[in-house]
Formats: structure tokens, C-alpha cells, sequence
């Protein structure tokens, strides 16, 4: 064997230790609150039946945190799945200190990214139920804004999570908004808008087209996300060989096939990935993360071959990334130039397809902002758009203004 080899192998084993080690300790801090997720089991026991109509709040308790600007409280909530079956949702609501306006408080309902699809990863579940929000949750209520946010049903209550189903995620989100004025003490309006991150961006936009059609009583003024996952087709091409994969593939095979019955699963994964997938899609991001970055050091891959290559999972992803926003729903997007989970070049094609499109599109392109960071520094700017929303104020396009990553592939050649 040759000494580079050996040399190489040496530092892959020391990487992997290192990274085990750090599983390790995720592992213990896990085991740490397993007696802490036992306490909360009962507040998300569904009840039996399940309350038919939407949006009814089963139960609130305090959250046990203190927020500026207003309290917080989480809650148990009737939403359903897409067959028309009742099932509960949990999630968090905060609400302003200062009184309510007559005609009611306006409502930003919050979605979250990509956390996991263990009891202990989702937010009003979590440690830190606010970790993406700190930058805005204050601001929100200063304004006077209701924030309510989704979990999503099967994330911390009986599943399954259909993780980056539109039609799943919108009817958790109109819900979680029906859940607010079901509270007296919000005293929330019927006005809202959503606001996203990553998976979570997913969510909030397609509750711009879908919105309506599932809670037609409630007024959607616009729709915001950080770093969303829109361009599902192109985000998959691009990462489904890396550590993304894994981690965002592990819950696309145990939700996606629970809502596209035919979809093809042993097919498309290694055999690494049919024994790891359920186990991954189980844990907290962190540890799956982790785990992924030693699968990709070691040359593993989830998926046996691009995806998209498969009929059924193409057909799929194209369903599940939305078209452009019609021109009287504005939009905000904030994406991170350095993102290495949802790339930025797919929203890059985004922002010129929606322009294009006619759409009211007013995007932020952050320089040296990552993935993780996308919410908290893009927080600040989407208050101030959705207090334009509230007011009234007409939305701009920055269309104009070209974005700073190309809306190209940069790993294909450009036609000559």
C-alpha cells in the first residue's frame, strides 16, 4: 500500500473519529432529555375522536420562556391530512402585549426548515423553541402581529410528516392561523401572512396558491421565506450524491411515499441507504448531519443514482415546486449567496422565471450568508416588508436588478 494511501486513510479515520465523537456527545444530550419529552407526551395525545372542525385549539399551556414584546404559549391543534382525515398538529403562539386594534390583531403564521422528524427536533417541543426567530419574534410583536407556528402534524404528534408536501404543509399553515382566532387573548383578524425557512419557505409560498382554496375565510396579503426549498428538481440533481442527501433524503423517502403511494423507494436507494434511511429520518438534524458528513468522508451515497432520472420521483419534484406567484400575491424571498443546502443558483432561476412570470417578486440576495444564518439575517428586512403588507402599501419588484448568481447550473457547460 502505498504511503499517501496510508497517510489518506489515517486522516479519514482521525475525521471520522472526530465526527463519531461529536455524534457521540449529540447522542447523550439527546438521552439527556428523553425524560423531558416523556413529561410532554400527554399534551400531544390526540383526543378520541379527534374535533372535526379546523383550526380547533385542543389545548395551550406556557411555553416556559419569556419573550419581549409578548407571551408565548404552545398549543395543540385540529388540522388534517389530505385524504379529508382529522389529525392534530402542535406549535407555538405569541402574543403581543400591547392591545389589539379593533378590527383584531394581524397574524404572521412562522414555518420552520428542515429539524428532524424526532419528537425532540420540533420547535414547541424543543429546548429552543424560538432558535430561528430570535432576530424577528420581538419586532412581530412590538408591531402588534399574532406570530402562530406550525410543528406540522407527525412532527412531535401521530404521523406520518409528509415533509415538503404542499398539500400537507399549506393545510397545517391555514390551520395554525384558524388555531389564533380560535384563542380569545390573541383576539387575531382574519389577515395574515406566512413567513418561512427552507423547508419552511416551501410552505409559506405554496400557501400563496393554495392558501385560499383550503381556508377561504382568512386573507393572505403576501408570503415570505429565507433560503426556501422552491426548485426541488434542481436542488435534488445537484445534492443528492453529498451529505444533503442524506439528511434530506432520508425524510423525502419516509414521508413522500406516504403521499404518492406508487413511488419507487428500494430502487432508487444503496443498500447503505435503505438500512440508514428510517433511522436518519428519526433524529435531530445535528445528529443526522453529523452522520452525513461520515458517509459522504467515506464515500457513501443515499441514493443509488440521481433520482431524477426515475419517472415517478421526477414527476414528483416538479409537482411539489410551485409555478410563479400570481401578480396580486406579493412575495418576499431572502436567499444566502454562500447556501450549500439550498443552493442558491435554483432560486437564482426562481427569481428570472417568477420575473418573467409577471410576478411581484422582491427578493434579497445576502452576501456570505449560509443556510443556517438565512432566517436570522434576513429577519429584520421581511418585518419591514410584511408591515408594508399590513398597511396596505403597494409591493415592489426587484426585477430589475439582476442577481448576483447566475440562473444557470454551474456544474454544466454553457452552450457554445
Amino acid at each position: 500500500m502505498r504511503i499517501g494511501k496510508v497517510i489518506g486513510l489515517i486522516v479519514l479515520g482521525a475525521i471520522s473519529a472526530g465526527v463519531l465523537y461529536g455524534i457521540a456527545l449529540v447522542g447523550s444530550s439527546w438521552e439527556s432529555g428523553r425524560e423531558r419529552q416523556i413529561s410532554l407526551d400527554p399534551f400531544y395525545t390526540p383526543p378520541n375522536p379527534i374535533p372535526a372542525e379546523l383550526g380547533t385549539v385542543i389545548r395551550t399551556e406556557p411555553l416556559g420562556i419569556t419573550v419581549d414584546g409578548g407571551t408565548a404559549e404552545r398549543i395543540l391543534y385540529v388540522s388534517e391530512r389530505p385524504d379529508g382525515t382529522r389529525a392534530v398538529s402542535g406549535g407555538m403562539i405569541f402574543i403581543p402585549t400591547l392591545p389589539a386594534p379593533a378590527e383584531g390583531r394581524p397574524v404572521v403564521a412562522w414555518e420552520h426548515g428542515t429539524l428532524g422528524m424526532g419528537a425532540a427536533c420540533v420547535p414547541s417541543r424543543s429546548t429552543s423553541p424560538i432558535g430561528d426567530m430570535t432576530t424577528f419574534i420581538s419586532p412581530m410583536l412590538k408591531q402588534g402581529w399574532v406570530v402562530v407556528a406550525t410543528d406540522y402534524v407527525g412532527l412531535g404528534t401521530p404521523g406520518p410528516n409528509q415533509y415538503l408536501i404542499a398539500q400537507s404543509e399549506v393545510r397545517d399553515v391555514v390551520n395554525a392561523v384558524r388555531a389564533a382566532r380560535n384563542i380569545p387573548q390573541a383576539e387575531a383578524s382574519n389577515r395574515y401572512v406566512t413567513f418561512g425557512h427552507s423547508q419552511g419557505g416551501h410552505a409559506s409560498i405554496w400557501t400563496g396558491h393554495l392558501g385560499s382554496e383550503f381556508a377561504p375565510e382568512l386573507e393572505l396579503v403576501g408570503v415570505a421565506a429565507a433560503a426556501p426549498a422552491l426548485n426541488l428538481s434542481d436542488i435534488a440533481s445537484a445534492q443528492w450524491d453529498t451529505a444533503v442527501g442524506w439528511v434530506i433524503g432520508s425524510d423525502l423517502i419516509e414521508s413522500w411515499p406516504t403521499y404518492y403511494l406508487e413511488l419507487p423507494v428500494d430502487a432508487v436507494l444503496t443498500t447503505a441507504g435503505r438500512d440508514a434511511s428510517q433511522r436518519l429520518a428519526a433524529e435531530c438534524i445535528k445528529e443526522s448531519g453529523l452522520e452525513a458528513l461520515v458517509r459522504e468522508k467515506l464515500g457513501q451515497q443515499i441514493f443509488a443514482f440521481d433520482p431524477l432520472t426515475n419517472m415517478q420521483w421526477r414527476d414528483a419534484m416538479l409537482a411539489q415546486t410551485p409555478p410563479p406567484m400570481p401578480v396580486d400575491m406579493p412575495v418576499f424571498i431572502a436567499q444566502g449567496t454562500t447556501d450549500e443546502v439550498v443552493l442558491p443558483w435554483p432560486n437564482s432561476i426562481i427569481q428570472k422565471e417568477w420575473c418573467d412570470a409577471g410576478s411581484t417578486i422582491s427578493m434579497l440576495w445576502m452576501g456570505d450568508v449560509n443556510h443556517e444564518d438565512a432566517a436570522h439575517v434576513s429577519g429584520p428586512a421581511a418585518v419591514d416588508w410584511i408591515a408594508g403588507r399590513f398597511a396596505g402599501r403597494p409591493a415592489g419588484r426587484s426585477c430589475d436588478v439582476p442577481p448576483p448568481v447566475a440562473p444557470v447550473n454551474p456544474a454544466q457547460p454553457s452552450a457554445s
